[in-house]
């Protein structure tokens, strides 16, 4: 009795914990099996979504090289993405069910035989390969040509939403007018030596107040000042013992790279028959054709058929034909392992003869320089031990021959030759470093080692003025200039506009008509003085055709976009660009030229990029009014399980 009464017991509360647990949705004590959402009468399961997030974070790896850590996943957002891709195929899913739009059986039948997954070793379909694999992927047979079937059926329906979709011709029209617009304009630079008056000197009160006002410009970035030691291959080299016999095995190893026969850049082009590649060869000596040609004529390139540097015995039968040939050309027909071909020679390499002796210096540095890097990766693991157990850099510097030194960092020193700064490795530890870390070994790429201590962090602070006296000084100057030249830019704008615009008529005299009215004699009036037009200034260079996003040599491209922005022809427009100041002038529009290859091959490109971005836009509001009709609802209990499952 009392066996059966702890075994009713026991059963009581399973029964009570699994309907716990239902309570809360878990019907699997594994990856669980609820939806993740629905639309309309279309469901989604964790399943898809996990899929669909795997395959996501793939995508992205395989297009940026770096794997994605699902927390980082989530943080720009592919989880979105990804669960938004499931919504929008389960809403065409629902929209192709309510339509009636599907295939028949042998559309699916065809997309199983064709798929490259399901076939043997044959080539052929292969049933158990192909329910072998579904069962590796956790899908059921039903399931995957369901969905074989609606992705059909979405696509039919994709297309049916989008085949009126396409680009106005007028839009068209307009953007390939827009792009291939060119323009005439003048341009000037403006500089010092076209002021007025040279700049004068200012005081240092005038200086100070300059350094006060521009503190960001002089103050000094943070330091870290930095201990090191450290080792490289060059370090040793000169130390290392290399002998002869050593430097002599090295040289045969690489007697390929010393002794070399006379070589030909060779390009090959074979031809079915001799008797084709005859009629090639002469159709080349009468001029008619040329050798790039006669490959294009069989769908090559010369890069498909470059045989790049070969030598008389690697050409075979045809070494002596294009050896004979003493400046490039080609030669031919020759035999080949392929068939009849031509050869086109396009450059002759003398061989190449260095003896031991003439090499042994070389070799000699490069088997030290080998010899070193194993001496120091032989050291390495002492030296990291004699780290851990509490040796300083200053002891390394002393037992383990290590160079030491000290470095002020600001991360400005990454260009600074024969120094660690110059290392990216340095770099990188040198800001990462702080001041309660301990040193260890880091290699260098090239097969040296170094250790950092982090001694103090300088903030950053404004240098006295006495020490940038003339560091300011120069800023003031350049500043000065600049604003003056624009000054004087607006000026001359004004100018060359004025000189442009009509010359105005002479005014009649007017009392004259009234006093002829009262019976006045009439007088002959005096002279006006002429009114001639300002002296126009100089606009300097002009630039007849040119185009938008075209360049002009020496100035900023801000001058070539300043220009296309201008409306109207004799317009002037002040550029500042680069610390420089220029005047542009624009003389004359000049439209487009839309006829032949060119433009309607621009043309063509327009229309397809315009009718993609309608199609995307068209089809995000198709698929956002189907969501909306159908009704969408998510369950973010499910889908946060799923993401903490892929953890």
């Amino acid at each position: 009795m009392r066996g059966k009464g702890k075994s009713t017991i026991v059963w009581l509360l399973m029964g009570m914990l699994v309907l716990g647990l239902g309570g809360f949705g878990v019907t699997n004590f594994s990856t669980g099996t609820s939806d993740i959402g629905s639309v309309g009468d279309v469901e989604v399961s964790s399943r898809d979504y996990a899929r669909a997030l795997h395959n996501e974070m793939q995508d992205f790896s395989a297009r940026t090289g770096r794997q994605l850590t699902p927390a980082e996943a989530r943080t720009i957002g592919i989880d979105q993405a990804a669960l938004s891709r499931l919504l929008i195929g389960a809403a065409l899913e629902d929209e192709a069910n309510r339509l009636g739009v599907s295939v028949g059986d042998q559309a699916v039948l065809a997309q199983i035989r064709d798929a490259a997954a399901f076939k043997g070793l044959d080539g052929k379909f292969d049933r158990a390969r192909y329910a072998d694999t579904l069962s590796r992927e956790g899908i059921r047979e039903p399931e995957f040509e369901h969905d074989l079937r609606m992705d059909e059926a979405r696509l039919i329906l994709n297309r049916a939403a989008l085949a009126g979709v396409t680009a106005p011709a007028a839009v068209t029209d307009r953007t390939l007018g827009w792009l291939r617009e060119t323009r005439d304009i003048h341009w000037i630079e403006l500089t010092a030596a076209d002021l007025h008056a040279p700049i004068a000197a200012p005081d240092d009160a005038t200086l100070e107040a300059w350094h006060k006002a521009n503190e960001a410009r002089f103050t000094a970035p943070e330091t870290r000042k930095i201990t090191y030691v450290w080792l490289t291959p060059e370090m040793l080299e000169s130390k290392v013992e290399v002998d002869e016999q050593a430097l002599k095995d090295l040289y045969q190893q690489r007697i390929s790279d010393f002794q070399q026969p006379e070589r030909r850049m060779v390009e090959r082009l074979v031809f079915p028959t001799a008797d084709a590649a005859a009629a090639a060869k002469a159709r080349l000596d009468k001029g008619e054709i040329t050798f790039e040609q006669l490959a294009g004529e069989r769908g090559l390139s010369l890069t498909d058929i470059d045989l790049g540097e070969v030598s008389k015995a690697q050409l075979g039968a045809a070494g002596d034909a294009v050896f004979a040939l003493e400046q490039p050309g080609v030669a031919g027909p020759a035999d080949s392992d392929l068939g009849p071909a031509l050869f086109a020679m396009n450059a002759i390499l003398e061989p190449v003869n260095v003896t031991f002796d003439q090499a042994k210096a070389d070799l000699r540095v490069e088997a030290a320089l080998d010899r070193a890097r194993r001496q120091i990766e032989e050291q390495t693991t002492s030296v990291s031990d004699q780290l851990a157990g509490g040796a300083t850099l200053e002891d390394l510097a002393k037992e383990a021959g290590m160079q030491i030194g000290k470095i002020d960092w600001t991360g400005a020193e990454d260009s600074t030759p024969n120094s660690i700064a110059a290392y990216p490795e340095f770099r990188q530890k040198a800001a990462e470093i702080g001041q309660s870390d301990f040193p260890e070994i880091v290699s260098f790429e090239d097969g040296g080692i170094f250790a950092l201590r982090l001694d103090e962090i300088v903030p950053p602070k404004l240098i006295p003025f006495a020490e940038v006296r003339t560091r300011v000084l120069d800023d003031w100057m350049q500043n000065e200039t600049r604003r003056q030249l624009l000054a004087l830019a607006e000026e001359r704008k004004v100018a060359t506009e004025a000189a442009a615009g009509p010359v105005p008529d002479p005014a009649p005299a007017a009392t004259a008509p009234v006093a002829q009215a009262v019976g006045a004699v009439a007088q002959t009036p005096a002279p006006a003085e002429p009114v001639t037009a300002p002296a126009a200034p100089d606009k300097g260079h002009a630039q007849t055709g040119l185009t938008r996003g075209g360049f002009i040599n020496g100035v900023p491209q801000d001058v070539i976009t300043r220009a296309f922005k201008i409306t109207d022809p004799g317009t002037t427009e002040v550029v500042d660009a680069e610390n420089r100041v220029f005047l542009v002038t624009l003389d004359q529009v000049h439209a487009a030229e839309t006829d032949g290859t060119e433009a309607a091959q621009m043309r063509d490109g327009i229309q397809n990029r315009l009718s993609d971005s309608m199609r995307q836009d068209v089809f995000e509001y198709f698929t956002r009014a189907v969501q909306t009709q159908s009704g969408v609802a998510v369950n973010q209990t499910a889908v946060d399980a799923v993401n903490a499952q892929m953890q």
